[in-house]
């Protein structure tokens, strides 16, 4: 048995997998990043020193490039992989969708050949929920939920990085596949050292109402009134991106004692749906600040109402969501504060 504690994790700097590499560290392991700053920032890598007060390793590398990647695997002696690397933007997806499936779709496929030809059994893999598109019926999903056709390109990405996965795993004798189908990730560390670090103008709810509230964005534009929700916006499951950080390292130890070849799907989410308008009640309620909002037309590839039966998660991996959308929201804002503050 492979006894390195290495775990190679792709897009390591990026929002989620930074918060990741900080529970790797917390949980003894060794987290080697790779990652090109395509879609985040060198500095990042400053913030998980100072959180975690060790040295932190990584390479300037995009998964795409097959022998730059390789050279990693060379230099490391990996016992699993964590595979976050990914254009993640759901309407810049629709925008270029070529762009997103040659990154995405590649950049797996190079992971997986290298997993194959240095023995990496363990791989973790950042699914999402819009694999399941517009649920019918239920609104409330669990991992037997009939997937639908994705709503945008990126969405496709990930459904589709499913099925490269089984196929694999269906090809190789040990390989042990994890896909975490995580709903809204929000937040940021409690030091405010790490967070999500947006390129350009944001696409995700809260860093659009956080940059509203320091004034870096004037209006906040809410797409769509006349869903057919409590209050006409749009309804996701917004988890702490500190607990689906803590997912990742339940689910790779969780990997770690299979025995024999096997893919599993988990939904990573809080159990509960929160509207557009609630988030930003919620923000202003925490910051004490009005923000400028209006109502906007309906937005391509959004899914109306979409949230998580996470009982597998618990009963699999021993994982549920502790953190609060109050707690993400309060922590997202405090993130903001010190970006502007330098």
């Amino acid at each position: 048995m492979n006894e390195s504690k290495y775990i190679l994790v792709t897009g390591g700097a990026g929002y989620i997998g930074s918060h990741t590499v900080v529970e790797l560290i917390d949980n003894g392991f060794i987290p080697i990043i790779i990652d090109d700053f395509s879609n985040s920032k060198e500095e990042v890598i400053q913030g998980l020193r100072e959180i975690t007060k060790t040295d932190i390793i990584y390479k300037k590398v995009n998964v795409c490039d097959l022998d730059k990647t390789k050279s990693v695997f060379d230099e490391f002696d990996f016992f699993g992989i964590i595979h976050f690397a990914a254009y993640k933007s759901v309407g810049d997806s629709v925008n270029r969708p070529l762009d997103y499936y040659r990154n995405n779709i590649l950049g797996l496929i190079n992971i997986l050949n290298l997993a194959k030809e240095y023995n990496v059994d363990n791989i973790v893999f950042s699914s999402s929920c819009s694999v399941y598109g517009s649920p019918k019926g239920s609104r409330i999903v669990s991992e037997k939920t009939q997937l639908q056709d994705a709503s945008s390109p990126y969405g496709n990405t990930k459904f589709f990085g499913e099925k490269v996965l089984s196929d694999f795993v269906k090809s190789m004798e040990k390989s042990k596949v994890l896909n975490l189908r995580y709903f809204n990730p929000i937040g940021a560390h409690s030091s405010s050292l790490i967070g999500e670090l947006p390129i350009g103008v944001p696409n995700n709810l809260l860093p659009i109402v956080t940059q509203s509230g320091i004034g870096k964005i004037s209006e906040i534009i809410v797409y769509g009134k006349d869903y057919n929700t409590p209050d006409g916006t749009c309804v996701r499951d917004y988890v702490h991106v500190v607990d689906v950080a803590n997912a990742h390292v339940k689910g790779l130890r969780w990997l770690m004692k299979q025995n024999q070849s096997i893919e599993e799907y988990i939904n990573i989410g809080t159990g509960k749906g929160t509207s557009v308008l609630e988030i930003i009640d919620f923000f202003e309620k925490i910051s004490k600040i009005k923000l400028n909002w209006s109502f906007g037309p309906r937005r391509l590839g959004d899914v109306e109402e979409i949230y998580a039966d996470t009982s597998k998660a618990f009963q699999i991996l021993g994982w549920s969501s502790n953190k609060t959308i109050e707690q993400a929201i309060l922590d997202a804002w405090n993130w903001e504060l010190r970006l502007k503050n330098g």
